[in-house]
């Protein structure tokens, strides 16, 4: 069962990572432009404002945090920000589409070969094909990845073996998956992984186990869902609000599934209905599922 661990209440929480050197639980305010962590070990939560709309991170290899603004990649310095109580520390390591105003960032995580990737997405409310996918990576910077053009590009996550990339468009029920090449930014054609099977749920953000059974958070549809490595639907985990959005396990044991959520665009019924949304929750796993999150090497 699905329990309330930190009331953020953010405006469009995403991207939510689990640091097992701090044992810590990271995750995004995008509307809100902020930096969250919570530690469940002493129950401090904390928070950052930032100079524009954070979308995902990923853990460097460094202990720094490589940050996805909306128009930007920063390095943040999370040590700094953990020993003072100000600012956090920013460094600029790449533009993100700059002479486009109709997109921004969205979802990302780092793969297993120490780069990061991420899409960007169309925020008219067209919600035309125009989002990108990239790779980053200290070699070679900012590279096109060429998967499809996507409106919502959502769902990026990697297989164990980090040669399988899932992935999805948020508009379509799908998550797909393509054969990775990390060193050349390229892929194979994409393939069906798994269909969402209720209606008015689209598939959100995505984390992969250590059994390569993939979770994915389904925005409209109150529910985790987990599928095995060959597509077919394992267990479905239900949320006491509407939208979640992301999802990452953690926990000392690596047996706690952490669940961040969103009101965006929920009526004034559905957010009196569901006043936690927007906020972090964790369910209980039956055993260690946890894989230790990839991180990037930054220049």
């Amino acid at each position: 069962m699905a329990r309330l661990v930190v009331p953020s209440r953010c405006a469009h929480g995403e991207g939510v990572l689990w640091s097992e050197r701090r044992a810590l639980v990271l995750w995004v305010d995008i509307d809100g432009s902020r930096l969250w962590m919570h530690a469940p070990a002493s129950g401090v939560s904390r928070c950052w404002v930032l100079p524009d709309r954070p979308c995902c991170m990923a853990l460097a290899t460094d202990g720094s945090l490589l940050l996805a603004l909306a128009k930007s990649l920063q390095r943040a310095d999370l040590d700094a920000a953990l020993r003072g109580h100000g600012e956090l520390p920013l460094r600029h390591l790449a533009d993100v589409q700059a002479d486009e105003p109709r997109t921004r960032s969205n979802d990302g995580r780092a793969d297993r070969h120490g780069n990061f990737v991420f899409g960007t997405m169309d925020e008219s409310a067209d919600k035309s094909a125009i989002g990108t996918f990239y790779q980053y990576s200290a070699h070679h910077g900012l590279r096109l990845l060429p998967l499809p053009p996507s409106a919502i590009p959502n769902s990026i996550c990697f297989s164990p073996d980090g040669r399988t990339l899932y992935w999805c468009d948020s508009i379509q029920p799908v998550i797909l998956a393509c054969d990775y090449d990390p060193d050349a930014a390229q892929v194979g054609p994409s393939r069906q992984f798994a269909r969402v099977d209720l209606d008015g749920a689209a598939p959100d953000g995505s984390c992969i186990d250590a059994e390569g059974a993939l979770w994915n958070a389904q925005w409209g549809g109150a529910r985790v869902v987990r599928y095995r490595a060959d597509g077919s639907t394992d267990c479905i985990v239900p949320m006491p609000v509407p939208q979640p959005s992301c999802c990452a396990i953690g926990g000392e044991a690596l047996d706690t599934l952490y669940v961040i959520t969103s009101p965006q665009g929920l009526d004034a019924s559905a957010r009196a209905a569901a006043p936690e949304s927007g906020s972090l929750y964790a369910v209980p796993l039956w055993r260690r599922l946890g894989l230790p999150e990839s991180r990037v090497v930054l220049p």
